[in-house]
């Protein structure tokens, strides 16, 4: 396989919609494979190495990760697969009990691991062996209340296939909140000087000229800017050949109020200006306790 290719490993609880995003991932152009041990995943992408649907879009894979071995076999797969030069995710899908019951009642199906006992029992004996295998996902879609067309169009943006433009999403946020944990890149705005000690500026955000000004008065500010700002050239140039629709960055100061807002919405602007489409979204500005 070259460098450019790429496997999707879903994986998740039985009823949650493995299947449906199998044929999405078809419909869209990837060689997919249902019910694969996580052993035969390194194999599996030697043998399509020459296919032109695994070499154009990527292949997909539904993997039984129920198991006592299941877990460490799928991240021994992974390694190796990463090793190899190939681009993995890890999608798992969830649902809540309720709504697998509800799923298993209608289509007269039993569950699985529920031979001689009930469907509650079985629900419950597989979201316990998976629990590592959902922990160590990179995307984990919960499909309750979803319909097919939700379903669809999340599941196609979280793995950034989409059909929309590759984006940049420039988001801010405070570390006392919390780090963002699908961002790409994070920076720690944190060494600038807080301008929620200036009684002036207290009250404003990151958004308001005063702040901005504040912060464009600080020699460390600039350059950090001129850095930041050559490494996201660098970076875009390449981005979108790896065959993600967004990249996801994410600006973090102490409350995520002041500082990481205006960074956030000087880098957008930057960005932006360069003709690529950005989303700016200010995860914490409106906190009470900034």
């Amino acid at each position: 396989m070259s460098g450019e290719a790429r496997c999707i490993i879903i994986t998740g609880l039985s009823g949650a919609g493995k299947s449906t995003a199998l044929r999405i991932l078809e419909d869209i152009g990837f060689y997919v494979v249902d019910n694969l041990p996580p052993v035969m995943l390194p194999s599996l992408m030697e043998v399509v190495s020459t296919n032109g649907a695994a070499q154009s879009s990527g292949v997909g894979a539904v993997v039984d990760a129920c198991g006592k071995s299941a877990s460490c076999d799928l991240d021994s797969a992974v390694t190796t697969l990463e090793d190899n030069g190939i681009m993995t995710r890890r999608v798992f899908l969830d649902a809540t009990d309720e709504a697998l019951v509800r799923r298993y009642e209608t289509t007269r199906r039993r569950h699985p691991l529920g031979e001689g006992t009930t469907i509650m029992d079985g629900i419950a004996r597989e979201r316990g062996e998976l629990t590592t295998v959902m922990e160590k996902s990179d995307v984990v879609i919960d499909t309750s209340i979803m319909n097919n067309t939700e379903f669809r169009e999340t599941f196609l943006a979280k793995l950034g296939l989409d059909e929309y433009p590759f984006t940049v999403i420039v988001s801010s946020f405070g570390f006392k909140n919390g780090i963002p944990r699908d961002c790409d890149y994070l920076f720690d705005m944190r060494f600038l000087p807080n301008p929620n000690y200036v009684p002036d500026l207290k009250k404003l955000s990151g958004r308001d000229i005063e702040v901005q000004n504040y912060l464009d008065r600080i020699p460390e500010k600039q350059v950090f800017m001129k850095h930041l700002v050559s490494f996201m050239e660098f970076i875009l140039k390449h981005y979108e050949n790896t065959g993600k629709k967004q990249l996801h960055v994410a600006i973090g100061c102490t409350g995520g109020r002041h500082r990481s807002v205006a960074i956030a919405e000087q880098l957008s602007k930057i960005i932006s200006d360069t003709g690529l489409r950005t989303a700016t979204n200010h995860r914490d500005i409106d906190l009470e306790d900034n």
